[in-house]
């Protein structure tokens, strides 16, 4: 039987400000991790699109994407189930908008917190996956694509 492979691509904001950067805690099946605000990409929406709708249901903030961070491949193997799942992220910097007052965080996410590059590096033991420092380090290193590095064909919004 061929299987064809296919990896879960995910979407991240990169959100920093005055030297600090927003990252969310939440609850995974290997406990209580940090991770950049990000999630999976869903049927019908652009990289950029899943990028701010994840930073709007994981920290009530409204999210503008400016630039492509990068694009990443990680490898994750669950050990608890023997899961093997291959990650594709798409990362975006941009503007951190107005909070949504009373709009209630995703589920699993307990809280936004600010850290200073120091911080996530001293922390990288509870981080979800190694993207979230690479993403930060990449940011603070100043490598920017432009948006247009990633076309999203009108065939995706069609029904």
């Amino acid at each position: 039987m061929n299987i064809r492979w296919k990896p879960s691509v995910t979407v991240a904001a990169i959100i920093e400000r005055d030297g600090r950067y927003m990252l969310i805690e939440e609850h995974t099946p290997e406990g209580l991790r940090l991770n950049n605000p990000a999630g999976h990409l869903d049927p019908g929406e652009s990289p950029e699109q899943g990028a701010v709708r994840e930073a709007l249901e994981e920290t009530a903030h409204a999210f503008t994407p400016t630039e492509l961070v990068g694009v990443y491949v990680s490898r994750f193997q669950r050990e608890s189930t023997g899961e093997d799942v291959t990650y594709l992220r798409f990362a975006y910097c941009g503007e951190l908008g107005e909070q949504e007052v009373g709009r209630a965080l995703d589920t699993g996410i307990v809280r936004t917190l600010w850290m200073t590059p120091e911080e996530v590096r001293a922390s990288v033991e509870r981080h979800r996956s190694p993207l979230v420092l690479r993403c930060i380090e990449d940011h603070i290193s100043g490598q920017r694509l432009p948006m247009g590095a990633v076309f999203t064909d009108p065939s995706v919004y069609a029904p």
